[in-house]
């Protein structure tokens, strides 16, 4: 691995967050379903954001949120991912390149401006996802840089990148690029609705596409509809070279081969677990690309994931290489 150019390169949706906490009433009101993401269009992002209560604006998306976390802590990292030249773009890319992730994907066509995130934040800190993709839905396979592809020693995929068409067909381009220059393919499910709205392509990408698989609880239930987690995480052994497995409070399962190693939570107080799983595959590949032991790389994930629960925001602030100690 320390032959490649970049440790990680993400590719993903290229997000603006808007945070706001709210009350379960507010939800309910809203007919939202606690801890999904869901997609909307324009027409409801202004009516839902006119009635959201004042919010934190900061830059997004899942592989974008794991990238700049895994800079911070001494990663070599770098995104690919489209936004407009537009205010949120300008947002976005001044944020995720301060953070030191190489970017430097062209922006959209004017006609489309940047995608945004409205999240919903509950006082258990269970956050509630609305995205409008905007630009980031046209990340055609036109957008991937084969050279940055082919540079890095992990090629990190968004699962959210299922929901549109030339999206999905970009992981599947990038996965053989990736493979073709003997890098490994990492892929996060991201959420159990959009597992469970795109399972046949999930089921296909895992099986054929996939070395290293991120995934929480619902998610692994939704690919392999099995409610039992233990028989679940059986299925996805056989099928991936390293099954990553988070279970929230109750820490993760990491599972490569015969090997199983579980390592617990990092105690904190969560005020909002945006970006909680995200921050986890930041730290757990800063272990992998070091060549770390699996406990040690889950162990970086879990402190990562706490540095980040225990603010508002998918990313914590300033240099993270503590975190590898």
């Amino acid at each position: 691995m320390n032959s490649a150019r970049f440790d990680i390169l993400g590719i993903g949706n290229a997000i603006v967050d808007i945070l706001a906490e709210v009350d379960d009433e507010f939800l309910a009101e809203q007919g939202m379903i606690k801890g999904s993401m869901d997609l909307i269009d324009a027409e409801r992002t202004d009516k839902l954001y006119a009635l959201m209560p004042p919010a934190v604006q900061t830059s997004g998306g899942s592989v974008a949120n794991t990238a700049a976390v895994a800079a911070q802590m001494g990663v070599r990292s770098a995104f690919i991912g489209v936004v407009s030249d537009d205010e949120f773009g300008h947002i976005f890319r001044h944020d995720i390149t301060s953070s030191g992730v190489h970017y430097v994907t062209p922006p959209a066509p004017p006609a489309l401006p940047s995608a945004r995130c409205l999240i919903i934040v509950t006082p258990d800190g269970q956050r509630t996802m609305n995205t409008f993709l905007g630009a980031s839905s046209s990340l055609h396979p036109d957008y991937l840089d084969a050279e940055v592809i082919a540079a890095s020693a992990i090629v990190y995929l968004e699962g959210f990148l299922f929901y549109v068409p030339d999206s999905r067909e970009s992981c599947l381009v990038a996965a053989r690029l990736a493979h073709e220059a003997g890098r490994r393919v990492a892929i996060s499910l991201s959420d159990f609705l959009c597992v469970e709205r795109n399972l046949e392509a999930f089921r296909a990408m895992v099986r054929d596409h996939v070395d290293i698989l991120f995934a929480n609880e619902s998610e692994l239930a939704a690919l392999t509809g099995l409610d039992d987690f233990e028989a679940a995480a059986e299925v996805v052994r056989d099928q991936v070279e390293l099954a990553v497995l988070t279970r929230g409070a109750r820490g993760s399962v990491i599972l490569r081969g015969g090997e199983r190693v579980e390592v617990p939570a990092e105690p904190t107080e969560v005020v909002d677990t945006t970006g909680a799983g995200d921050a986890y595959a930041a730290g757990f590949m800063a272990g992998l690309v070091a060549d770390a032991p699996l406990a040690v790389c889950g162990r970086w994930g879990s402190r990562a994931a706490a540095e980040t629960i225990r603010r508002l925001g998918a990313r914590p602030l300033g240099d993270l290489s503590y975190l590898r100690g």
